[in-house]
C-alpha cells in the first residue's frame, strides 16, 4: 500500500478514513501531514506515479489508470469502516472518478465528497475547453502564466519547470480526456452522498452543497487555502464523532 497511499499516522481506532487527491503536479505530502491534526480521522494522501517515491515510473496516461490503481489497493480497508473523498483541482476529478467506480463496480460509496476547485465533471465548459497539454513547454509556460496561481518565482526559475511542466501537462492530459458520461448517454446515476464544493475566487468563496434531491450555495468571506481545507477535514471529525 505504501507505493500508491502515503499515511504519516496510522490510527486504527479513526471512526472514519479521509482519502486526499493531489491536485495537478502536485504529490501527497501536504494532504498526509493533516493526519497529524486530526485524532479520530485517519488520512491517507494518494501518491501518483511519475512522481516522489514513483519518480522513475512513467505518468498515468488515463483516468480509469488512477481509479484503478487506487481502488486496488485501498478497497480492503475502505470496506472496514466510512470513509470520505477529497480532491482540489486535478484532485478533485480523480476523487470523483474514484467514487464512481466505487458505487458502480462494488456498490459502495462515501459518507462525503469534498471538492474544491473544479467546475462539474459532466460541464460542457470543461469538455468543450482547449486542450492545452499538447502545447510546447514554452507555449504551455505562457498560457500557465496567464491564468495565474501559480508563484512568480517559480514559473521564472528553469530548473524548477524543467521539473514540473512534464508532471503538469501529464496530469492535464488525464483530465482532459476524462467524460463522466458515457457516449450517447446522459442519465447515469450521480453520487446520492452529499458532496460540498468549494471554488476559491479574488474576492470570496463560493460554497455549493449537493444533497440528495437539494443542493444549495451560497458565497461566504475569503478564506486561506490551508486554513479552509483543514477545516473542512475537521467538519469530518465532528461529524463522525457527533
Amino acid at each position: 500500500m505504501e507505493k500508491v497511499i502515503n499515511c504519516f499516522k496510522r490510527n486504527p481506532e479513526a471512526v472514519a478514513r479521509l482519502i486526499c487527491f493531489p491536485w495537478a503536479g502536485g504529490g501527497s505530502l501536504h494532504y498526509a501531514r493533516w493526519g497529524n491534526l486530526l485524532s479520530s480521522v485517519e488520512v491517507f494522501a494518494v501518491k501518483l506515479p511519475g512522481r516522489e517515491s514513483r519518480t522513475k515510473e512513467p505518468f498515468a496516461q488515463s483516468m480509469q489508470q488512477i481509479v484503478d490503481e487506487v481502488i486496488d489497493v485501498l478497497l480492503p480497508l475502505l470496506k472496514e469502516k466510512p470513509f470520505a473523498l477529497f480532491g482540489h483541482s486535478f484532485g478533485a476529478y480523480t476523487s470523483f472518478a474514484v467514487a464512481d467506480a466505487l458505487k458502480k463496480l462494488h456498490n459502495l460509496q462515501p459518507v462525503h465528497i469534498f471538492l474544491s476547485g473544479v467546475s462539474a465533471p459532466y460541464s460542457e465548459i470543461r469538455i468543450k475547453a482547449p486542450k492545452r497539454s499538447d502545447l510546447s513547454d514554452d507555449d504551455f509556460l505562457k498560457w500557465l502564466t496567464s491564468i495565474g496561481g501559480t508563484p512568480p518565482e517559480l514559473l521564472g526559475n528553469p530548473e524548477v519547470m524543467e521539473r514540473f511542466l512534464p508532471v503538469l501537462k501529464a496530469d492535464l492530459h488525464v483530465v482532459e480526456n476524462y467524460r463522466f458520461f458515457s457516449a450517447g448517454v446522459t442519465n447515469q446515476t450521480i453520487h446520492s452522498c452529499p458532496a460540498l464544493l468549494r471554488v476559491l475566487t479574488e474576492r470570496t468563496t463560493c460554497l455549493m452543497i449537493y444533497k440528495p434531491g437539494k443542493t444549495s450555495h451560497q458565497e461566504i468571506s475569503p478564506l486561506g487555502c490551508s486554513t479552509g481545507l483543514i477545516s473542512t477535514s475537521r467538519s469530518l471529525e465532528m461529524k463522525n464523532t457527533s
